[in-house]
């Protein structure tokens, strides 16, 4: 029994070495341009972009228009006839630049915001008449990740950074519910630049200065994408 439990060890711990070799991957500079790119999606809202109420499976959707009451976390960006520029937040979203735009052509809802109710859903609450991307989704894709990772799944392909101070761009800031992207220091020590998708009042993919004391407040820690390799010069 003690030797088939010592195969089972080594066994798993091959597996998990191989999954670790097999990664994905991307350079800091990949990760922003990508990142950058989510913020530059040009598109034109129309009326069948917008629900507030069930998809046809009973999902409650709230897209994150600007006919959304505007307190609270249900605070909308964009409205049917004027231009749009950026991804919106959809919870469990996964879209690519090219996907969404092609789903909001065929008339998919733009966006689903987070609330209590989505959270206690998980994937459930995921609506498939819905385009846009989550935090984790946009981690995810800047990544190159084949499959989206949850907030909770990000430390499983990570590694931690011993210090806030070794933060580099493409690295990330993670707490329980969200994930923001790493790009620069604003400030040393006190203030970053980064990327993110969500969350309120912005509901959509933005460029964001953040303060750090602010995120250590909110159990914010850094860690490192073990995919993460050199820009080549």
């Amino acid at each position: 029994m003690l030797i088939l439990g010592r195969v089972k060890i080594f066994q798993l711990i091959l597996i998990s070495l191989l999954c670790a070799s097999c990664a994905p991957r991307v350079t800091p500079d990949e990760a922003i341009a990508t990142a950058y790119r989510y913020t530059r999606v040009q598109w034109m809202p129309e009326e069948r972009h917008v629900r507030h109420g069930p998809d046809s499976k009973g999902i409650v959707v709230k897209t994150p228009d600007r006919t959304l009451m505007k307190s609270g976390d249900r605070r909308g960006w964009w409205q049917p006839g004027v231009p749009a520029r950026s991804m919106p937040y959809q919870w469990g979203g996964f879209d690519t630049p090219e996907s969404f735009l092609e789903k909001i052509a065929a008339g998919k809802k733009a966006g689903d915001i987070a609330d209590p109710a989505k959270r206690a859903l998980g994937d459930a609450g995921v609506s498939a008449e819905s385009c846009g991307i989550d935090c984790s989704g946009f981690v995810s894709r800047c990544w190159n990740l084949k499959r989206p990772y949850s907030t909770r799944e990000l430390p499983g392909i990570c590694d931690p950074l011993a210090s806030w101070d070794d933060l580099h761009p493409g690295d990330i800031l993670l707490n329980d519910r969200h994930v923001v992207l790493f790009v620069a220091w604003k400030v040393p020590g006190k203030e970053i630049a980064a990327y993110e998708a969500g969350p309120f009042p912005v509901w959509r993919v933005s460029a964001c200065g953040l303060d750090v004391g602010k995120l250590r407040k909110l159990g914010y820690a850094p860690w490192r994408y073990r995919g993460m390799v050199e820009s080549e010069k």
